[in-house]
């Protein structure tokens, strides 16, 4: 015979005590006064790869009220490997559209904004013009990077950048120090001349803060699948008309999920150390 057992625990009435239990954890380790910040604002991600997938989740659980997600690519059964949304049964889909629910899943009550777009400087304003509080800048185009950086740097928004993830296998090289700072890292270097090559930054500090790794990038290992036939393209989209497609790459990096995840992990945490400095230490922020 079946007993049927009754929920006997109390059932959560209003919206603020649902809120408040959903980041419980949270809330114990930085305070009340930090999670309604943190509920208050607004973080743009940009770029849903490897590094930015991880730091929109982060940020989620971490009591984020507001994002936006921003990515024109759709995923691909080769991101399976590292992108925190690619899943079975969601491959050909639009990654900011399938991220997007996956953050309403983890917190309902938050407001989440999809932007399936890739960010150039034409449509910039449009997206600028959601008016965040924190961007998370995880492009891996290098006209599109250094494009944002320099509006965030002319218009006072701001901003955490990455360098670059790929050819990397140890999470523990990984640093956060001023973008003009960066070293051993391919990405960060490219980006420090054409931001003072093209947008005339200064020698010295650029106050961005950069996620960057010291260690060496690893050439990428040849592999034998495909019936000998060595790598072909499977993106959902294609090749043709895609920049970013495999078939426009000189290199198709090796790429480990300990590594990227932790580079947006680290990208998340910044901004959640930062309004927790806020309101703990005001003085210190005017």
């Amino acid at each position: 015979m079946e007993t049927k057992v009754e929920n006997t625990l109390p059932q959560p009435q209003e919206t603020e005590y649902v809120l408040h239990r959903r980041f419980d954890r949270m809330g114990r380790l930085v305070g009340d006064t930090v999670m309604k910040k943190l509920f208050d604002t607004h973080v743009m991600v940009i770029g849903l790869g490897g590094v930015g997938s991880w730091a929109a989740e982060s940020l989620a659980r971490s009591g984020v009220g507001k994002i936006t997600v921003v990515d024109y690519d759709e995923v691909c059964i080769t991101n399976a490997n590292r992108q925190i949304h690619a899943l079975q049964g969601l491959v050909g889909k639009k990654k900011a559209e399938v991220m997007g629910e996956r953050l309403r899943k983890i917190n309902p009550q938050a407001t989440v904004n999809v932007i399936p777009e890739f960010y150039n400087e034409e449509n910039s304003e449009m997206m600028l013009a959601h008016n965040p509080d924190w961007i998370v800048d995880a492009i891996d185009n290098l006209t599109a990077k250094a494009h944002l950086l320099a509006t965030c740097r002319q218009r006072g928004l701001k901003v955490i950048t990455s360098g670059g993830s790929a050819a990397k296998m140890d999470p523990l090289r990984i640093k956060l120090v001023d973008l003009a700072d960066t070293y051993v890292d391919p990405l960060s270097h490219q980006m420090r001349k054409i931001l003072r090559q093209k947008y005339d930054f200064p020698e010295k500090k650029f106050g961005i803060p950069c996620v960057f790794s010291d260690e060496i990038p690893m050439q990428p290992e040849e592999l034998k699948y495909d019936n000998g036939q060595g790598f072909k393209c499977v993106c959902p989209q294609g090749s043709k008309n895609n920049l970013h497609g495999c078939d426009n790459r000189n290199v198709i990096w090796g790429t480990a999920s300990f590594v990227t995840g932790a580079f947006g992990l680290a990208m998340a945490s910044h901004i959640v150390n930062e309004i927790y400095s806020s309101v703990k230490n005001p003085e210190a922020n005017a």
